[in-house]
C-alpha cells in the first residue's frame, strides 16, 4: 500500500536539548541581565557571546523595526533569520526589504523543504490544522538551525499574550538558551522609542492590522485578535 504524503511529513515539534544548562547557571544569568534595561541587556549578551553563535529571528511584522534599530546599533555584524512560511503578505516582504536597505542588515531565509511546503499549500492545512502548519513551515525548519548557535533572541513583550506574561529574560526553551530581553518592555515604552527615534511601521498597520502573520492567518484587528479567528490558537508555537 502507498504511503500517503500526511503520513510522510512529520514535523520536528519538539528538538532535543542542544546542550543542558545547569539550574545554577540559568540562575547566573537571570540575576545579572534582569536588573538591565532593555538596550543594556543586548549590549552584555555581546560581552558574553560572539555574534556568531547569537540568532537573531525576526518575523518583519508590525513593529519589528523597533527591535531591530536595537541589534542593528548595538552589533551591526549580527545575522537576522527571517522564518520564511511562504505565506507572507506582499507588503512584508517589501517591509522586510526596505528595512534590509535602511539598516543595512544581513538576512537570511530559514524555510520548510519545498516538498512539505507544498503539501501545505494543497492540503490547505491552515485552515483544518494551523497547528500543524505552523510546525511544519515555522517550527521544525527553525529546529534544524538551533544546533548551529549557543543562544536564541526574541524580541517578545509580556503585555502582547497571556502565553508571553509569564516568560522570563532567560528560558531553555525548545532545545536552546532563549533570551528575552524586550519581556518586561511596556507598549508605551516600545511606542516612544519608535517615536523617538521615527522608525517606519509595517504598511498594513495603517489599514488596521496590529498584528500580522501569514496571509490565510491574519485579519484586521487590535493587539493579536486579528490572528488565527475563529480558532483557540492564539501562538505559532515557536516560542512555547
Amino acid at each position: 500500500m502507498p504511503v500517503s504524503a500526511s503520513a510522510l511529513l512529520t514535523p520536528t515539534v519538539a528538538a532535543e536539548p542542544v546542550q543542558s544548562l545547569p539550574a545554577s547557571r540559568l540562575a547566573q544569568l537571570q540575576a545579572a541581565y534582569t536588573p538591565l534595561n532593555f538596550e543594556q541587556r543586548l549590549q552584555r549578551l555581546y560581552q558574553d557571546y560572539t555574534p556568531e553563535q547569537v540568532l537573531v529571528t525576526s518575523s518583519f511584522a508590525a513593529t519589528s523595526a523597533y527591535f531591530l534599530h536595537i541589534i542593528s546599533r548595538i552589533q551591526p555584524r549580527q545575522k537576522i533569520a527571517f522564518i520564511d512560511t511562504g505565506y507572507h503578505f506582499p507588503q512584508t516582504l517589501a517591509y522586510r526589504d526596505y528595512l534590509i536597505r535602511l539598516f543595512g542588515l544581513d538576512v537570511f531565509d530559514v524555510k520548510a523543504e519545498d516538498w512539505k511546503h507544498q503539501f501545505t499549500a494543497q492540503e490547505k492545512t491552515y485552515e483544518r490544522d494551523p497547528d500543524y502548519c505552523c510546525a511544519v513551515n515555522k517550527v521544525e525548519p527553525l529546529d534544524a538551525i538551533k544546533p548551529n548557535y549557543l543562544v536564541w533572541v526574541s524580541s517578545l513583550m509580556g503585555w502582547q499574550t497571556d502565553d508571553r506574561a509569564g516568560m522570563q529574560v532567560f528560558e531553555e526553551r525548545r532545545g536552546i538558551l532563549k533570551f528575552n530581553p524586550m519581556i518586561d518592555v511596556s507598549r508605551e515604552q516600545r511606542d516612544a522609542y519608535i517615536a523617538e527615534h521615527q522608525l517606519p511601521f509595517h504598511p498594513m498597520v495603517a489599514e488596521g492590522y496590529s498584528s500580522i502573520g501569514c496571509s490565510h492567518c491574519t485579519v484586521k484587528g487590535e493587539g493579536r485578535s486579528g490572528r488565527w479567528v475563529g480558532k483557540p490558537k492564539t501562538e505559532c508555537g515557536l516560542h512555547l
